[in-house]
């Protein structure tokens, strides 16, 4: 005589926590991202216009020019 045994696994997830889990990743992606285009962008005015365009242009739109 052969019996079938079925057998049932169940898995709590905690949604919150995965979508704020989420979340964050894909916040720290954005962030590393824009920092990488600024870095990018400081070193292309700085390769075109030189060190002390660059500070005059940042301290002319700070206002302190």
């Amino acid at each position: 005589m052969t019996t079938n045994t079925n057998t049932t696994t169940s898995t709590q997830v905690d949604a919150g926590y995965e979508t704020s889990k989420f979340a964050l990743g894909v916040g720290i992606s954005a962030a590393a991202l824009i920092g990488l285009w600024a870095c990018a962008c400081m070193i292309s005015a700085l390769a075109n216009h030189g060190i002390v365009e660059v500070a005059k242009g940042l301290l002319g739109a700070l206002g302190a020019a």
